[in-house]
């Protein structure tokens, strides 16, 4: 039976889409097919469900994810009666449960619904949709009292009307009042209650939702800029000095178009940092000259400049009443939420109440997800070489407010934040530091100088290397400043790795169990329906025999920390004993030397692609073998054919590749495509995060026990 949830509230203003946001990352992380329904539903484009539909690239017919809108759900009940409205939107219900494993029902808004009892309908649909509920209720400007004693009477409304309350969440909450409401609701209610605290950039409108709302002319601007959230805004009519000691991060300068002193004061001040403000608002219809916008540009670029045509007065009006809203076109906005809403509510307690049905198949989102779910258990600080590469610095944003880990950028300070405001970014408090005047840059040298004295390196020949970016980041991690290291979005691989190489090294122990005699990688192939780890596919030419197998004890390993259960092929051109010849000696001689030393891990070996793969084949081919048609780790001869063949899957296939992932370094660095995407990078810090973690007993460690 499909497993529903329902989230509703008791009144307009609780912020839910937050909670309705938090509740579908939850539910993909785990679950293959995930459906959505709105029993009910005003005109015009639904803003949550475009949101949904874009970030979790969601299948669904948008016709089947509504019951009616309001107005027919009005005319229905009218004519017919309650009883005949909810049973048609039961049936309406049904026609999406039958084809998904879960259902995300989004409640209705209380905003202009004619509904007569509204509390009362949605807990009369969760009933029938057989549905779990959880209520929300909003809690802002309100005192503690006030939202407790709300808080207290949902749960009793919902749970006195027959519902399954599986918790309740309460909103928007003064900051202040937050710990004290949480501790206050766990003692008087017999679910869980989770408290989320008002969070000023959700509730901000972005510069472009301003100039949608007030019908604004661009006059200059990217997308970028537009996208920034404008926080607070502070109006110009005062001398330039007065509205500089105004200006607050992330605010909007509203300023009549004649004033050009303040237009280029306030965009000045932008790009030096002191603040870095949303854009520039001018009212009255009044633009300034050319040469005011050319300079203008050339001092912030991308940032904002609007006009509108009203006078100062009744454009603040408009401004002071505008709300954010998440949608597909605001992903920051989400990734805020997301961060709040994980920041705050137990996921792992809520997922055991929900009691989603977990799905067999790991999809790449569900991949995703759990990287940056893992990665937040036990949060790391990594280095990022780049951080005035605007891709890292978009990365670095979406890991920030995800919360997955901690961050130093490396680069000059003032470059680095500059870029991060030209780009609307809000790097908070993390750490930037220069390696060209760094305190560490000494103590770095003489380190160094010591690891590589066999190769005739002074200090003062040290003390240049060392100012390298990925130089300086592997060194902070060598000596325990980060717990690892991710480079290469500009940057060569060799230019990225030839520091670990040099200075972390590989893992002591050799050939040993739990040692590594070279560093070798894997690509994370996520596919339809599975996740595949490819070896070696970037750093080892032609490994003999001995490496071949240090590379397939490496990958188990890596593929068990990642939670893919390993079963090991050793691809070659022919299967089992039909073939011959030096090429697929060495993949045979690798294969007994992994049985040797592990004998716990599944191996097969020689084995063509096919027959690691598809079942069918296997068949076949290997009769009875353990691996044969369910391989998971597939251990490539060499680097060309390596190479090429996740390059081949990743763009015929549509896979999703995730890596090059580093093994066998004592310390986890990882080296980036020079094509690499926003999420390309998230994905990798995360996967870095996740190796800096405490190692649990891995079966290296459990066959060294047996």
């Amino acid at each position: 039976m499909t497993r529903s949830v329902y989230v509703t509230g008791i009144d307009r203003g609780d912020g839910r889409q937050v909670v309705e946001l938090g509740i579908m990352e939850l539910l993909t992380r785990h679950v293959d097919r995930v459906g959505v329904f709105r029993p009910l539903v005003h005109d015009g484009p639904d803003r949550l469900f475009e949101l949904l539909r874009a970030r979790y690239r969601l299948a669904q017919d948008p016709v089947t994810v509504y019951g009616m809108d309001y107005a027919e759900a009005s005319a229905l009940q009218a004519e017919r009666g309650t009883d005949e409205l909810v049973s048609t939107l039961v049936d309406r219900f049904h026609l999406v449960a039958r084809d998904y494993d879960v259902v995300l029902v989004l409640g209705t808004d209380y905003a202009d619904t004619q509904l007569p009892d509204e509390l009362a309908m949605n807990a009369r649909l969760a009933n029938e949709f057989a549905a779990s509920v959880i209520p929300v209720v909003g809690g802002r400007k309100q005192s503690a009292e006030a939202v407790l004693a709300e808080t207290r009477n949902a749960y009793r409304a919902y749970d006195g009307l027959g519902c399954d309350v599986l918790a309740m969440v309460t909103n928007r909450v003064a900051r202040e009042d937050r710990d004290h409401i949480a501790e206050r609701l766990a003692d008087r209610l017999p679910v869980p209650c989770y408290v989320l605290p008002d969070e000023p950039a959700l509730s901000a409108p972005t510069v472009a939702q301003i100039t949608q709302a007030l019908d604004a002319e661009v006059l200059l601007g990217d997308d970028s800029g537009l996208a920034r959230d404008a926080l607070d805004f502070v109006f110009g009519g005062a001398m330039l000095p007065n509205l500089l000691n105004a200006l607050t991060p992330g605010c909007m300068v509203v300023t009549p178009g004649d004033r050009a002193d303040l237009v280029v004061g306030a965009l000045a001040a932008h790009s030096a940092g002191t603040p870095p403000i949303a854009g520039v608002l001018l009212t009255l219809n009044e633009r300034p000259s050319d040469g005011v916008l050319t300079l203008a540009a050339r001092l912030a670029p991308g940032t904002p400049v609007l006009s509108v045509r009203g006078l100062s007065f009744p454009t603040a009006e408009q401004l002071f009443a505008l709300e954010g809203k998440l949608n597909a076109a605001t992903p920051r906005k989400a990734e805020t939420a997301l961060g709040l809403f994980e920041r705050h509510v137990d996921t792992g307690d809520l997922l055991k109440r929900v009691s989603a049905p977990s799905s067999d198949r790991v999809t790449p989102m569900m991949f995703e997800h759990k990287l940056l779910e893992q990665a937040r258990v036990d949060k790391r600080r990594v280095v990022l070489p780049e951080g005035t590469e605007e891709r890292v610095l978009h990365a670095a944003e979406v890991l920030l407010r995800r919360g997955v880990c901690d961050l130093t950028l490396l680069g000059p300070e003032d470059q680095i934040r500059k870029k991060a405001a030209d780009l609307g970014i809000d790097l908070g408090d993390t750490r930037i530091v220069d390696p060209a005047v760094s305190e560490l840059r000494d103590a770095f040298a003489e380190r160094y100088a010591k690891l590589r004295a066999h190769k005739g390196v002074t200090v003062e020949l040290a003390y240049d290397v060392v100012s390298d970016v990925n130089y300086f980041g592997t060194l902070m991690v060598q000596e325990g400043l980060a717990d690892g290291m991710v480079s290469g979005s500009v940057h060569s691989t060799a230019a990225t790795i030839r520091p670990a190489f040099e200075i972390i090294r590989t893992r002591p122990g050799g050939a040993a169990p739990g040692g590594a005699s070279i560093v070798s990688s894997v690509f994370f192939m996520c596919l339809a329906e599975k996740v595949l780890v490819y070896g070696d596919c970037a750093v080892n030419p032609d490994p003999d025999a001995e490496q071949l197998a240090d590379i397939a004890i490496q990958s188990a390993a890596t593929a068990e920390q990642f939670g893919v259960e390993p079963r090991i092929a050793m691809l070659s051109y022919s299967t089992g004993d039909s073939g011959s010849g030096a090429d697929v000696d060495k993949v045979r001689e690798a294969t007994e030397l992994v049985r040797l030393r592990r004998p716990d891990l599944k191996i097969e070996g020689p084995i063509q692609y096919d027959a690691a793969v598809e079942p069918t084949v296997a068949a076949t081919k290997l009769p009875g073998s353990e691996v044969a048609g369910q391989a998971t780790v597939l251990i490539f001869p060499d680097l060309n054919t390596g190479n090429n063949t996740y390059k081949a899957v990743q763009r015929s296939a549509g896979a999703i590749a995730v890596g090059p992932v580093l093994q066998g370094l004592r310390k986890p660095v990882n080296d980036l495509s020079r094509g690499a995407l926003v999420q390309d990078i998230v994905n990798t810090v995360a996967i870095t995060a996740i190796q800096a973690q405490s190692p649990t007993p891995s079966p290296t460690d459990k066959a060294t026990q047996q």
